[in-house]
C-alpha cells in the first residue's frame, strides 16, 4: 500500500513514516497542500493522512481534490482538534476516519487496516480466478484450495491488480505501489517480481499485453511471457 502523509511537524512524520516503512507500507510526505496537490496528480495512493493545520492552508481543502479522483484512496484526519464539531466537520467533508494527535502510530496502522477491510468487504471480499481466491477483506490468497504465502511487496502488487481486474495495469501504476519518490528502482524490479507470483499463483494468472502492460487472467489461454 502506497500512502500520503501530509504532515508539517518534520519530528512527527518521520516517526510514522518509519514506523510505517517498517511495516512494509511506501510512504510520501508532503509538508503541505500545494505539494500534496501535485502528489496526488502523478500518483495513485491508496491512503491520505491528513494533517489539518498545514503552512498553506486548511487540510480539509484537500479532500474535494481526493473526491474527484477515479480511485478514491481512504483519508485519515490527523489532528490536535478534539472538538466533536471538528469531528463531524471532517466526517462530513469526506475523511474516512479521525484520529486526535498525539496518537499512537500503531493505533493509526490499526484504524487504516480497519478502514481498508470494511471497503474491500462492501465492494470486492472474495475475487476467483479459475481455481485462483483473492480475499482481499482479509489478505488471503488460495489457489486450488491451497493457501498462498506472499511477501508484503507481492501481495502489494496483486493487490492492485486484482482491486481493478479488468483494467490493464502499466508499469508505472504497478511500480507506483511498490515504490516511493526517494527509493531507488532496479529496471528489472517489477518483472522479478511478477515471475514470483506468476510461480506462486500459476503463470496463466497474470497476463502480459506487450507495450501495455499486466492484468490478471480469467483464461489459462491468455497466458504469455514477460
Amino acid at each position: 500500500m502506497r500512502i500520503l502523509l501530509v504532515e508539517d511537524d518534520a519530528a512527527l512524520a518521520s516517526a510514522v513514516c518509519s514506523y510505517l516503512e517498517a511495516k512494509a507500507f511506501v510512504v510520501d510526505v508532503t509538508p503541505g497542500l500545494a505539494q500534496a496537490r501535485a502528489a496526488l496528480a502523478a500518483v495513485q495512493y491508496a491512503a491520505v493522512l491528513l494533517d489539518l493545520h498545514l503552512p498553506d492552508g486548511e487540510g480539509l481543502s484537500l479532500l474535494p481534490d481526493v473526491r474527484a479522483l477515479r480511485d478514491r484512496p481512504i483519508v485519515i484526519v490527523l489532528t490536535a482538534r478534539d472538538q466533536v464539531t471538528d469531528r463531524i466537520r471532517g466526517l462530513d467533508a469526506g475523511a474516512d476516519d479521525y484520529l486526535i494527535k498525539p496518537y499512537d502510530p500503531a493505533e493509526l496502522l490499526a484504524r487504516l487496516r480497519a478502514v481498508e477491510r470494511r471497503r474491500s468487504s462492501a465492494s470486492a471480499p472474495v475475487l476467483r480466478f479459475g481455481k485462483l481466491e483473492i480475499d482481499l477483506a482479509r489478505d488471503l490468497v488460495r489457489n486450488d484450495g491451497m493457501p498462498v504465502t506472499l511477501t508484503q511487496k507481492e501481495w502489494a502488487l496483486l493487490r492492485v491488480m486484482a482491486t481493478r481486474p479488468e483494467r490493464i495495469h502499466t508499469r508505472e501504476n504497478l511500480a507506483d505501489a511498490l515504490y516511493g519518490f526517494d527509493d531507488e528502482v532496479d529496471s528489472n524490479t517489477l518483472e522479478v517480481f511478477i515471475n514470483r507470483l506468476r510461480r506462486k499463483l500459476g503463470r496463466s494468472h497474470i497476463q502480459t499485453l506487450r507495450g501495455l502492460g499486466y492484468r490478471l487472467s480469467y483464461s489459462p489461454e491468455e497466458e504469455d511471457d514477460v
